[in-house]
């Protein structure tokens, strides 16, 4: 065999390494250091957070996806989809889809519990989810009519219904008290926090908060279990509440506040004011207005990468990605390309509007 032949064979036996390379990072091991952001019309991108740049995209077919969330092991992406009425269960390692589960009308957020077995979404049957109508004086005119929204829980194991229970009208932000026994539920057109018990479903508080905003969206518990901050989209508001569920302050935002999260010190609770169009950022603590970060066009949803050095922010209007220092609060570039992106998560999971805790 002449050394033609060798280098030939060689040449031949790398390709056929590199190939196999390549097919293990796309198909068999689970993508790190990455978001997934979700987009109305029907995409779904995976951001490179090394490079910050699209590393891959998919279309999958008759999927509007909006809230999303990934299993403990970055396995799995979840979405829920706001037309057919159901949540899709992706592979990460490819972004094949697995499971397409019934849910509901109009569902929107998609929440693991702590513990990482059971995937929490709820649906509005009673909202087109369509922005409230304005009346003659401009104020906003609750349509309550409609039957009352309902939380829905899959087993991450087999993606089995679990359970469902009755919530209040138009569900919006979910969230876990820290042992994962109590959800708190943001129920948009009464004004109020409904407080359930995870195992049997049961209602057994509801918090009025008309006095003090309009039109709760987002929640979020604190890395340390013992507040929860609560953003009110109509007034303008942010509050607290202790792990009692009673209210410790409240605060103006700038105009319709939604996504909303702490860091994971829990010192600082980040605000997405979306009309405002500005990423607010108040002590935990006081509720003092520490900082305002400029951001494009209706933007809601946001996440701390992995290593909490930087902020993503989507924004649906504007068609883009924020990439924001978290320390310094200094705008690092734009991620253009996006179709009404909506909701934003990381793997491994972090902070943010979406994810942790």
């Amino acid at each position: 065999m002449n050394s033609r032949t060798y280098l030939a064979g060689a040449v031949a036996l790398i390709a056929i390494a590199a190939g196999g390379v390549l097919l293990y990072g796309r198909y068999v091991r689970v993508p790190e250091n990455v978001a997934y952001v979700s987009e109305e019309p029907g995409w779904i991108s995976v951001i490179d957070l090394n490079t910050m740049k699209v590393v891959n995209r998919i279309h999958p077919d008759d999927t509007e996806p909006r809230g999303l969330s990934l299993t403990f092991d970055g396995k799995y992406l979840v979405t829920a989809n706001k037309s057919t009425s159901d949540a899709s269960v992706f592979d990460t390692r490819g972004l094949s889809l697995v499971r397409r589960i019934q849910v509901g009308d109009n569902p929107e957020f998609v929440k693991l519990e702590p513990g990482g077995k059971s995937v929490f979404t709820s649906f509005e049957p009673g909202s087109s989810g369509a922005p409230p109508k304005e009346g003659p004086s401009g104020q906003e005119i609750e349509d309550d009519s409609g039957p009352p929204s309902q939380v829905v829980a899959f087993s991450v194991q087999d993606w089995a219904r679990e359970r469902s229970f009755v919530a209040g009208q138009e569900t919006e932000g979910i969230e876990f008290s820290a042992d994962g026994k109590i959800l708190i539920v943001a129920n948009e057109a009464q004004n109020t926090m409904g407080i359930y018990d995870v195992e049997s479903g049961k209602r057994l508080r509801e918090i009025d908060l008309a006095t003090i905003g309009i039109r709760p969206r987002g929640v979020k518990r604190s890395p340390q279990g013992n507040m929860y901050a609560i953003t009110m989209e109509a007034s303008g508001t942010l509050l607290t509440l202790d792990q009692n569920f009673n209210v410790i302050r409240s605060v103006a935002t700038g105009a319709k506040p939604y996504g909303v999260s702490f860091d994971r010190a829990g010192r600082r609770i980040f605000v997405a004011a979306a009309t405002a169009r500005k990423l607010q950022v108040f002590a935990a603590d006081t509720l003092q207005l520490l900082a305002e970060i400029p951001i494009g066009q209706r933007c809601w949803h946001f996440t701390f990468t992995p290593d909490d050095a930087k902020i993503l922010m989507v924004c649906g209007r504007s068609n883009n990605v924020y990439v924001i220092d978290a320390k310094s609060y200094a705008v690092l570039s734009t991620i253009e390309g996006f179709q009404l992106p909506w909701g934003i998560a990381t793997y491994p999971r972090a902070y943010g509007s979406l994810d942790l805790p």
